[in-house]
């Protein structure tokens, strides 16, 4: 027989072939590469997480269960993932150190939960954790989504709309004008004459803003404008307050599932910072982590950061002198949790009407600028 089997190596390849019963007589590497359509997505994780973490619990060995879910997986690229790992665990790895070598689906916030169920013997509880917190921020993303989902939707069709108005109806309305003879309202000019500049200048307009946006997406890939970006997205008015609480939450859970699953508090923080997804929250949880190498508090740093509200400040250092430090902090992202749930009602019941009083303005104004030599035409005609 010959054939192709995806493995990460040769000595992956022919423990595969083993186990299909196959005696190996020779194996190299294909000479064109299969591509695996698609990619990791978080649900599949999730997904993964909560059936794997239901098979131990149930008594199933570690490689018969990942043998199942491998079998199970709709997406090939994460099939591809699960199978390697198996092969990898049955090859004598560690659980944690075969899933760190697929950074594309196993975070480092992954890989060190379950380095600490390897390492305490709680790996089914460390899953159970693991399911329920990653299950939590995904509905945490979601509700933010869905929040900005209907006025990104709204404002893009309406802009659309507006510029095929003022590029193709109004010139319709400008040959009709020219006939009258007569001086137009300031406004009609002023929206024919922005038409004529649009149809007239399309050739660089269009160029100018595609090369503004492509310079804008490669500054902000840069450190400097990321760390810009990020600081600048927490002080924007009504969205910056829900994606600080939205930081705020990930930062207390995350931190509070470590410290609960038996990650040292140094380990979990110096994760927590490369998962936070905002420079300016990594960088004053980073402080935190320089504090208590010598020897600090938490709290301490996180307070001078200006970041964090006074409660959050006090709750944590209430559960660092109590010891309680990592149910408070779960306490702190069920709060969070529901106040990042307010304000996203909060903002989507507001947009609405803001949607609809922008989009009276703008297409009001095309309309009366249009309308306003009608008004007079009898003048005009006279």
């Amino acid at each position: 027989m010959e054939g192709m089997v995806e493995a990460p190596d040769q000595k992956a390849a022919i423990a595969r072939l083993r186990d299909k019963r196959l005696s190996v007589v020779e194996v190299k590497p294909s000479t064109g590469k299969k591509k695996i359509k698609g990619s990791v997505k978080s649900n599949d994780v999730v997904m993964f997480s909560r059936q794997l973490s239901t098979l131990v619990s149930a008594g199933v060995p570690i490689v018969q269960g990942l043998t199942i879910l491998e079998e199970q997986a709709e997406n090939p690229a994460f099939r591809v993932v699960v199978g390697a790992l198996r092969t990898d665990i049955e090859a004598g790895l560690s659980i944690a150190d075969g899933m760190k070598k697929h950074p594309n689906a196993f975070s480092e916030l992954y890989v060190a939960m379950i380095r600490a169920g390897e390492v305490g013997g709680i790996l089914d509880t460390i899953l159970e954790r693991l399911s329920g917190f990653l299950e939590a921020s995904e509905a945490l993303k979601a509700k933010v989504k869905s929040a900005l989902m209907y006025p990104t939707v709204v404002f893009s069709v309406a802009g659309l709309i507006t510029i095929f108005l003022i590029v193709f109806v109004i010139p319709i309305f400008k040959d009709i004008f020219g006939g009258f003879g007569a001086e137009l309202p300031f406004l009609t000019r002023m929206i024919i004459n922005l038409s004529d500049f649009l149809r007239q200048k399309a050739v660089i307009i269009v160029p100018v803003v595609g090369v503004g946006v492509y310079l804008f997406k490669k500054w902000i890939k840069t450190p400097k404008g990321i760390e810009k970006l990020d600081d600048f997205s927490l002080k924007v008015p009504v969205f910056g307050i829900i994606l600080k609480k939205v930081a705020i939450a990930k930062f207390t859970r995350t931190l509070g599932t470590l410290i609960k699953s038996g990650v040292p508090i140094l380990q979990g923080l110096e994760t927590v910072a490369k998962t936070a997804g905002n420079k300016t929250i990594e960088s004053a949880i980073m402080k935190s982590y320089e504090s208590i190498k010598e020897g600090g508090r938490i709290a301490d740093p996180l307070k001078k950061s200006g970041i964090f509200p006074p409660m959050v400040i006090q709750m944590i250092s209430v559960g660092e002198e109590t010891g309680g430090l990592d149910n408070m902090l779960n306490k702190i992202a069920d709060f969070y949790d529901q106040e990042v749930d307010t304000a996203v009602k909060g903002l989507t019941s507001m947009i609405e009407p803001l949607i609809m009083v922008v989009l009276g303005v703008v297409i009001g104004t095309i309309v009366i600028a249009m309308f306003m030599p009608m008004f007079s035409m009898g003048d005009m005609v006279g």
